[in-house]
């Protein structure tokens, strides 16, 4: 009797205890919601919750090709179906701008998120033997993005430092497959027999596998599609986990190579040589990467990026009479501070989250990827003053292409001296006080004057006090606080 007591009071106690009572469960539900929104509180803004997959990213960084280079900014002669799609599908910035207007500049400032001078790395560009380059001690997106359990992989054109205690597997990157330098730094161009007068050597051009060297005097024509083959090899043996993708093509820089299809294809259709079909074999490549994130099933957890390092190289043009890269109707060109040599086009392309076929006029630059990548991959950046950055989450600027842009103020250094040139606002206002050593007055309204023609310094006093107090103030904080460029064996 007992025993069947004790069984109808356990059954009562399962059927009808508190644990069932709707007011029980009413109360557990308002807990389990009160907590989830003191988590949401807690939780740092952009990052990831437990069970959402973390985004992957790819950049795509060409090497001085021009503004007006690529079909959805005005190219009429060259053809670039992929990125054109990629405009359709994503997000077309106009005044996305480089830190510098050449290589080591700029890529310092792309992997750190600072202005080159911060970095040590503002003026000129390294050589093959020389022994400086990005210091360890400075922290890239690779870094960053690694702290998040992310694969990462350089493919391409590094050219921030040759020693092997400063190449990209030191700096982030798992694996690096490329040139560690430009493509004219051979022992058989003029460029370098000039110099090697003055006792400059050049090795033969060095293709590396993480640390090692693989071949020496590569065959250019070959590394634009090797290049690609490396990243979908990546790209699929990743699929399973977040990556980022760092491809760095060496072209379309001077000179220009491409495989033969793509060749014959310009040469065929007289258009413009080499360096046509330079640019072209590229977006064949950025079609492949497109494509195999679509096959994989991975393109809608995808942000991709395509820009280039600084604008066209007049030189080529002008002293080797080689076909080059447009920045029109930009004025001015790659190691100038004018827009030509600094404003790039600039192309990103997330599917369901970033809004297809839009275009945004703010203002952004390359110094902006590496705390935005963080904000969406829920990454915590460093805030000692031993590691300050000067780029900005655009995150809300992606998303919404009409927002308002987080600078106040864009600063644009001279990749020959290491002088600070040129400032513009977020309204586009844009004041040149230096051209190399000389002082110059000039001030121009983007908005209505792109190209840099209509000098208005002497009709707006308050605008010149307001931009030349900012750029002394700026130029003042960053030469007192700029850190140490790295030293092999250092």
């Amino acid at each position: 009797m007992m025993r069947e007591t004790a069984g109808m009071d356990e059954g009562k106690s399962r059927t009808h205890g508190p644990f069932r009572s709707p007011s029980f469960r009413a109360a557990c539900f308002l807990l389990l919601a009160f907590l989830q929104n003191c988590y949401d509180g807690w939780c740092p803004e952009g990052r990831k919750r437990s069970g959402d997959k973390l985004p992957n990213f790819v950049i795509i960084f060409t090497d001085d090709q021009g503004y007006a280079d690529v079909g959805a900014f005005g190219a009429v002669d060259i053809k670039t179906p992929n990125l054109d799609r990629m405009a359709e599908r994503g997000v077309k910035f106009t005044s996305f701008y480089v830190a510098a207007s050449t290589c080591t500049a700029s890529r310092a400032a792309l992997m750190t998120g600072c202005y080159p001078k911060r970095v040590g790395l503002a003026a000129g560009v390294l050589w093959p033997r020389q022994t400086k380059g990005l210091n360890p001690a400075e922290i890239t997106i690779a870094e960053v993005l690694k702290e998040r359990g992310y694969a990462t992989a350089c493919i391409g054109k590094w050219h921030l430092g040759r020693p092997a205690e400063l190449l990209p597997t030191r700096q982030g990157f798992d694996t690096y497959l490329g040139v560690p330098y430009i493509n004219d730094m051979t022992p058989d161009h003029i460029v370098s027999i000039i110099l090697s007068i003055f006792g400059m050597d050049f090795p033969p051009l060095p293709l590396m596998r993480d640390e090692r060297v693989i071949e020496e005097g590569v065959d250019q024509d070959t590394l634009t599609r090797r290049y690609t083959e490396e990243a979908l090899r990546f790209i699929s043996e990743n699929r399973e986990r977040p990556f980022f993708l760092y491809l760095a093509h060496n072209m379309p820089h001077y000179p220009a190579h491409a495989s033969e299809e793509f060749k014959d294809r310009c040469r065929n259709e007289n258009r413009r040589g080499s360096y046509a079909s330079a640019v072209e074999e590229i977006d064949w490549g950025v079609g492949q990467i497109l494509d195999s994130l679509e096959t994989l099933n991975i393109d809608e957890n995808t942000l991709v990026i395509f820009t280039s390092d600084n604008g066209p190289w007049l030189l080529a043009k002008t002293l080797f009479r080689e076909p080059t890269g447009s920045a029109l109707p930009l004025r001015g060109w790659k190691g100038q501070t004018f827009e030509g040599g600094m404003r790039v086009p600039t192309i990103m392309q997330w599917p369901g989250r970033l809004p297809e076929g839009t275009e945004c006029r703010e203002l952004a630059t390359t110094m902006d990827l590496l705390p935005t990548f963080a904000h969406y991959a829920g990454a915590d950046l460093a805030t000692e003053a031993a590691h300050k950055i000067d780029g900005r989450d655009i995150s809300g600027l992606m998303e919404d292409p009409a927002g308002i842009s987080p600078h106040d103020y864009f600063y644009c250094y001279s990749s020959d001296t290491g002088l600070l040139e040129a400032v513009r606002d977020r309204e586009g206002w844009k004041l040149h006080v230096r051209r190399g050593q000389r002082t110059v007055a000039e001030l121009y309204y983007l908005p209505g004057d792109i190209s840099e023609s209509v000098n208005l310094y002497s009709l707006n006093a308050d605008v010149v006090k307001r931009l030349r107090g900012a750029v002394e103030a700026f130029d003042a904080e960053v030469t007192a606080n700029a850190r140490p460029v790295g030293e092999a064996g250092g």
